[in-house]
């Protein structure tokens, strides 16, 4: 569960960062890497991106068990 978790979080990084560039420069990295937004393997990096943020919510409930434990 660790390296799902590992994977998760590193995928959520790189999905923030490409949002970052995009709004600060207009520069989608992972559509200039794969071809264009409309690309398969663009829209295949975005799906799992999407899906490690929905796995992500998970972790809050760690925060909250940390909290508690203060």
């Amino acid at each position: 569960m660790k390296t799902l978790n590992v994977i998760a979080l590193t995928l959520l990084i790189v999905g923030g960062l490409n949002w970052l560039l995009v709004g600060l420069f207009r520069f989608d990295l992972v559509a200039a890497i794969f071809g264009g937004q409309d690309a398969a393997l663009s829209r295949i990096v975005y799906v799992i991106v999407g899906i490690c943020a929905i796995y992500a919510i998970k972790f809050y409930n760690d925060v909250s068990e940390g909290e508690r434990a203060r």
